[in-house]
């Protein structure tokens, strides 16, 4: 959910919403297993003798594996949303290929779905509204039309009347979406309301702790979830919690919540609207807040200033209190005992050097080089590739200010910066794999920006720099055949070798230098491994 630089997200911090769970069954067992959920409606399809399938594909048909536990309106909400929603799109697949006898079964269970929602929600809820009542109407009536129209086209032989046929099938498909997409909305609407008045009202440390978690769990489900509860006052609600003493310990709960919020435009302008930026930096720069609540504040300003969401461009009162913000959070990395909580905080500075540039000045002044390089030689707080993209990110953005580079050279900033150009990912994971790209990416572009310094260049030059990007040019697995990463170590190369042209052989220099970029380019990313 929430994007950090680079493209990697806030959403893997550990506290995660209840997650569904799902199994493949073969045809009996799922009859047995649908029964808990809809006996009545399995009846009425075995009256009508419907026959269970024997194709190959409704082996891998996914379930429920049980049903939502009791009095659980927010969970019966999104499992039976889950299964409607993915009957819906299989319904979809299944017309796409004529093969009319599914489209009908599957027709009629998406009834038996939408007909068990409706009623087990009617009796969890026990109250109801003339707007719910009136899509719940609409929704089985296109469910019976789906199921009626489907049932028509399997006696139907003549290919002519039943092209016509497909495209009213198609037509009703996309209105019953349409109507269980409002259903489902007005139901979780009103669940978040409720959720939302419990914590605005409550004053019970207990209630208020279960109900901040519920509301992160909802997030977690998408954006769509997001945008309801900032609509309904979450944010206020929340922030409300972060400036009343008595729910400290709810405070990274509360913090957390409203760092997944804000990946929505809602959410940032009801954080605008509230002042929660400045309650942001009073809770960064008080030392009594613990470690973990001033971390999950950073979460937040990290995704409020995302150079990925364009919304978050204009918060006017973040550059108001941007020189208190970018202190604390350097305070914060300097003496932060864990990876996670570097992470957020230097996640958070990567983000606001590209917000505003006056924040690379601040850091300048702030001895912020100093601060991230002896942090690196820290395997406690820094030993993941995706906590190297932040720094070198970060050093990135300041390079393009002449007095950084005297500042580098000083913390033996050149040599780790030559260290990232080696990053290698561990797990092998496409994420790890992405990240490692990205520090090898922006450790060239470093590079190239801090050696318009003839100092830098010298000593890039003695630390053999050049072979090494050489290397990455020549080698399409040293960069995992990424292009960012050749483009990047082309631009440096060619600016360490306006400083040190004897450092290249005659060979690298015609085909990695002399020519146009885009040539030099063409030659590289189709190059063969060379294995001799």
């Amino acid at each position: 959910m929430m994007a950090l630089p680079g493209g990697h997200h806030l959403d893997s911090i550990p506290v995660q919403g209840q997650r569904l769970h799902f199994m493949q069954v073969d045809s009996v067992q799922r009859w047995m297993e649908d029964l808990k959920l809809m006996t009545e409606c399995e009846c009425m399809c075995v009256l009508q003798a419907k026959p269970i399938s024997l194709e190959e594909d409704t082996q891998g048909d996914l379930i429920l594996a049980g049903g939502p536990g009791p009095g659980d309106p927010l969970q019966l909400l999104l499992k039976r949303g889950w299964v409607i929603s993915t009957e819906l799109r299989r319904i979809g697949q299944k017309l796409a290929q004529d093969r009319w006898a599914r489209v009908h079964s599957m027709s009629v269970r998406l009834t038996c779905h939408a007909r068990s929602m409706v009623s087990e929600y009617s009796t969890i809820s026990r109250t109801s509204s003339q707007e719910m009542g009136q899509a719940e109407k609409l929704l089985m009536d296109k469910c019976s039309e789906l199921s009626a129209v489907t049932e028509r086209c399997l006696q139907v032989e003549n290919e002519h009347v039943l092209k016509s046929m497909k495209a009213c099938v198609s037509e009703t498909l996309s209105m019953l979406g349409q109507h269980f997409g409002q259903l489902l909305e007005l139901a979780l609407t009103r669940e978040v309301q409720a959720l939302v008045r419990k914590i605005d009202t409550s004053d019970n440390i207990y209630i208020m702790e279960s109900t901040t978690g519920n509301l992160f769990s909802l997030t977690q489900e998408g954006a769509p979830l997001c945008r309801i509860i900032a609509k309904e006052g979450g944010v206020v609600a929340l922030f409300k919690v972060c400036r009343q003493d008595s729910f400290r310990c709810v405070y990274p709960q509360a913090l957390r919540t409203l760092a997944s919020i804000c990946c929505v435009e809602e959410g940032v302008h009801q954080l605008e609207k509230v002042d929660g930026i400045l309650c942001l930096a009073d809770i960064l720069t008080d030392d009594s807040h613990s470690e973990a609540t001033r971390a999950e504040a950073a979460a937040v300003v990290a995704q409020v200033t995302s150079p990925h969401l364009s919304f978050t461009q204009h918060l006017t009162s973040f550059l108001e209190n941007m020189e208190e913000i970018v202190t604390a959070l350097i305070k914060l990395c300097q003496e932060a005992s864990s990876g996670e909580v570097f992470l957020l905080a230097s996640a958070a500075l990567a983000n606001i050097t590209f917000f505003d540039k006056m924040a690379c000045e601040m850091l300048l002044q702030l001895n912020a080089i100093r601060v991230l390089l002896e942090a690196c030689s820290d395997k406690q707080r820094v030993d993941t590739p995706y906590t190297r993209d932040q720094i070198v990110t970060i050093l990135a953005n300041m390079s393009v200010l002449e007095q950084c580079a005297s500042d580098i050279i000083q913390e033996n900033g050149v040599q780790l910066i030559m260290g990232m150009l080696s990053e290698k990912p561990r797990s092998g994971t496409a994420a790890e794999v992405a990240a490692c790209e990205r520090v090898q990416q922006k450790a060239a572009v470093t590079l190239a920006r801090l050696c318009r310094d003839p100092d830098v260049a010298q000593e890039a030059v003695r630390l053999s720099c050049m072979s090494r990007l050489i290397e990455l040019c020549r080698s399409p697995s040293e960069r995992n055949s990424s292009d960012a990463v050749l483009v990047a170590c082309l631009a440096a190369l060619r600016r360490l070798a306006g400083v040190c042209p004897e450092g290249l052989q005659d060979s690298d220099f015609q085909q990695l230098v002399q020519p146009r970029l885009v040539d030099s380019f063409l030659l590289c990313s189709n190059m063969e491994e060379s294995f001799v």
